[in-house]
């Protein structure tokens, strides 16, 4: 009976074992992991009475062993205005354009897939006819595709948003005076994940600019053009960011379960866990905020739902990548010293990088008043001429 139980034992413990390692390999694989991105977009169109609108995109396979199948497509979309869209008409078309079949003539989407580590493309044809434009802001554009493969039947969405109104860079003349120095808001288009950081500059400030000049640039715009944005629909919460938002107050961006998995898929579960024990520990002993500098940078920089300009307000915004190396650029192809700042109307100014020999002192002082605004002002830049 001994011999029995041992036995049992040992089969139990093997059987919790094998559970286990079958539980962490599956974890450690990346599913339906196919993602859609635009690689060119384009007015073929832009008429007061008609814009028309390409994109180019394609459907990466990221994973390293596993065919995905896409064998659904389909287009929705969303206008932004500042007047009513009544009298205003959309149409789409998605055309797949893989290598190896020729798309058919009715536009009928045939299931395809992608094999591992290759992609596929498709072009994405949008025509807005009305009788006056001019008040449209934007395009957002939801692709919605269907996964298949080692997850099941996986439905997923693809954003690609694209400015439908350009403001002109000459009439930005509304020139604040500060202790330190004269203070530029520029107005620009919408930012969005499909315009580039020095190209805005080239465009907007150039005009306005003379040697000596800085331009700084907000980091939640920043972080938008180089698409560190996650909607909502795409953030699992697990069961650690399901607990620990609630210690956050409701005005943080870590106060909802998305937002606080969001940290945790960059930083790690580990230090985000942590951090927090620690800065509760830190807390009671009269040093609030300790966990935001011990979760990595993200903790601060994220934005949760909210927390940008519409559409972006519907969607999570992390904070800027290789912000330094980013302002080194705009200086070497433009001759701008550069600042990537983080401000508020509370009057903190953050300066998450700054071109070499900047007086930082001078950036915080010249943007206390916050004049990019927090608002709907849409000028995400702000160029700042020192006091002679």
């Amino acid at each position: 009976m001994e011999l029995i139980g041992l036995l049992v034992v040992v089969l139990a413990v093997l059987g919790i074992v094998g559970y286990l390692l079958i539980e962490w390999q599956y974890r450690q694989r990346p599913g339906n992991d196919l993602e859609l991105s635009a690689t060119d977009w384009r007015f073929e169109t832009y008429e007061p009475g008609r814009y028309a609108l390409s994109f180019d995109t394609v459907f990466t396979n990221r994973t390293r062993t596993l065919e995905i199948f896409i064998p659904e497509v389909d287009i929705d979309y969303e206008l932004l205005s500042s007047s009513s869209l009544e009298g205003i008409s959309v149409k789409t078309e998605i055309t797949p354009a893989h290598e190896d079949f020729p798309a058919r003539a009715d536009n009928y989407w045939f299931a395809y897939i992608v094999k591992v580590g290759k992609a596929t493309q498709a072009k994405i044809k949008v025509d807005i006819t009305g009788p006056d434009l001019s008040q449209l802001k934007s395009l957002w554009v939801k692709v919605n595709y269907l996964t298949y493969g080692p997850e099941g039947r996986i439905p997923k969405t693809g954003h690609l948003i694209a400015p439908l109104k350009f403001p002109n860079p000459q009439a930005a003349n509304s020139w604040r005076e500060t202790s330190v120095a004269h203070v530029l808001p520029i107005p620009t288009h919408l930012l969005t994940n499909l315009d580039n950081t020095v190209d805005i500059v080239k465009k907007y400030v150039a005009p306005c600019a003379q040697p000596g000049d800085i331009v700084t640039i907000g980091e939640t715009p920043v972080a938008i053009m180089q698409n560190r944005l996650r909607h909502p629909t795409t953030v699992k919460p697990g069961w650690l960011a399901k607990r620990l938002c609630y210690y956050f107050m409701s005005t943080s961006s870590l106060a909802t379960a998305c937002g606080m998995q969001t940290l945790i898929d960059v930083s790690g579960p580990w230090q985000v866990g942590s951090a927090f024990v620690l800065g509760a520990i830190a807390k009671i002993f009269g040093s609030p905020g300790m966990f935001y500098h011990l979760a990595g940078e993200q903790a601060r920089l994220i934005d949760d739902v909210t927390g940008t300009l519409p559409p972006f307000d519907q969607f999570i915004v992390l904070g800027p990548n290789q912000s330094q190396q980013l302002v080194d650029k705009i200086f070497e192809e433009t001759g701008l010293k550069a600042a990537i700042v983080d401000v508020n109307d509370l009057k903190a100014v953050k300066i998450l990088a700054k071109s070499e020999n900047t007086d930082e002192q001078l950036l915080i002082q010249a943007l206390l008043d916050n004049p990019a605004g927090n608002a709907d002002e849409q000028t995400p830049v702000v160029l700042i001429r020192p006091r002679a």
